[in-house]
């Protein structure tokens, strides 16, 4: 059983398919030894499992059903394409306004919603905009959490993507609040992205958001301009799918709530 114990390490969450990988490397059976191991580390309180097919170790003397286990990477280990994106993003990279339960990632496909002890996990499947030109990937990056390899949104895929699906990003106050933390974007990537996106209220919407922090983020006509040009023909709600009342921006087309209008939250930042 020793044998197994730098895989462990390596692979605090894992997938059968790596666990197989790792058998075969070092020739330790077929299907049913296997499952005998994992059966036998399951007993002994050394794995426990997420779901079908995926698994997460304990270190030694930590109690199996208290162990907290890290729900980044249970999300990136779901599809083998996931890509941690929308608020879970937010939080990966540190600047999320406040700490959700629910972790959503994208996938080609993705798997159905499931809780594992306090968190839900959600996939998404990427935009179909991307994938007609084969762009699922723009603004992906590679980051290590623990000893693992997971992939992640940009900070500039993110800002974007929250604007365009505000139910995965926690409403509009965590959105500007969270999104009002970051110092630095490069905006041609935003842009880049938001066009690639095709859609004429996701592009108001970003336009909207860089016009509105024009000074702390050094927006340029040059940035809103594609933006402007791809607005909507005829007023849109902000979020179409709950329809707030509030004013009507022209500049965008953008029926915008009065709060996020005013960034008036009910308290002092």
């Amino acid at each position: 059983m020793v044998k197994h114990t730098g895989f462990f390490q390596n692979h605090p969450v894992f997938t059968i398919e790596e666990f197989a990988q790792h058998q075969s490397v070092r020739g330790g059976g077929g299907p049913r030894a296997r499952e005998a191991l994992l059966a036998y580390y399951k007993k002994t309180g050394r794995i426990v499992r997420v779901r079908r097919g995926l698994y997460a170790v304990v270190p030694t003397g930590a109690t199996p059903d208290s162990y907290p286990v890290d729900p980044f990477l249970v999300a990136s280990k779901l599809t083998e394409d996931a890509v941690l994106a929308y608020h879970t993003a937010l939080e990966f990279h540190g600047r999320a306004y406040s700490v959700q339960e629910d972790f959503t990632y994208l996938a080609s496909r993705p798997l159905r919603p499931f809780r594992f002890r306090f968190n839900l996990f959600r996939g998404v499947r990427f935009p179909k905009a991307l994938s007609r030109v084969g762009k699922e990937n723009f603004g992906v990056s590679t980051a290590e959490q623990v000893s693992m390899k997971v992939r992640v949104t940009s900070l500039e895929r993110t800002l974007v993507d929250l604007l365009d699906r505000p139910d995965l990003s926690g409403g509009w106050e965590e959105i500007w609040r969270s999104l009002g933390s970051i110092e630095f974007f490069d905006l041609d990537k935003v842009v880049e992205y938001a066009l690639l996106l095709r859609n004429a209220t996701t592009a108001a919407k970003v336009g909207f958001f860089l016009d509105q922090h024009r000074e702390p983020l050094m927006v340029e006509d040059r940035h809103l301009t594609p933006l402007h040009s791809l607005r909507p023909r005829q007023p849109h709600y902000l979020d179409r799918t709950r329809r707030e009342s509030g004013r009507l921006v022209s500049k965008w087309n953008l029926v915008i709530p009065t709060e996020v209008l005013d960034r008036a939250w009910g308290d002092v930042l």
